[in-house]
């Protein structure tokens, strides 16, 4: 089992130049917005509480995100993931063509936008070669907003000693 450090190492050697990382910070909370659109219609009876899909999926992810070994990182991802989910169940409260649209929608442009970034990073993405990838973006944008505020400064650290500093692609260094 990898720990918070392993994953965002492996998922940093993908996101090395501070395009590709930008679109992310655009991207990938649109994407998981949009799959908490879609899953917010399905719904289960959990204990007399009516429980969607969408807040099956948060509470699987936040189960898995702590339990990575860095209590900041896996508390801010769930928590911002947490914060799609109450904006994404208004978007599917409508009818079924706005529910596909909002949720469709967000989805094939948060990829676009991905793959944008990548084209500027000169690789694939990082799911490509492991689909836990897809979990990872989300705890990427956390951790990088946590880097931004000047916290978790030896995680910082310990990531860019193994995968490198972040820095301008050119055609030559991609």
């Amino acid at each position: 089992m990898r720990n918070t450090q392993a994953l965002l190492t492996q998922y940093a050697r993908y996101h090395r130049d501070p395009r590709n990382i930008a679109t992310h910070f655009v991207g990938v909370p649109m994407i998981v917005l949009a799959v908490g659109v879609l899953l917010a219609r399905a719904s289960i009876e959990l204990g007399g509480w009516t429980v969607s899909a969408a807040w099956l999926a948060w509470a699987a992810s936040t189960v898995w995100y702590l339990s990575r070994g860095h209590l900041g990182a896996g508390l801010t991802v769930s928590a911002a993931i947490a914060g799609l989910m109450v904006l994404a169940h208004p978007l599917a409260a409508g009818s079924t063509g706005s529910w596909l649209a909002w949720g469709l929608g967000l989805f094939g442009v948060g990829w676009v936008i991905q793959f944008v970034g990548h084209y500027y990073e000169g690789r694939k993405p990082a799911f490509v070669d492991d689909l836990v990838g897809l979990l990872v973006g989300p705890l990427f944008v956390s951790t990088e907003v946590l880097f931004a505020l000047g916290l978790c400064r030896p995680l910082r650290q310990a990531i860019e000693a193994e995968a490198g500093p972040v820095q301008l692609r050119t055609p030559q260094s991609a």
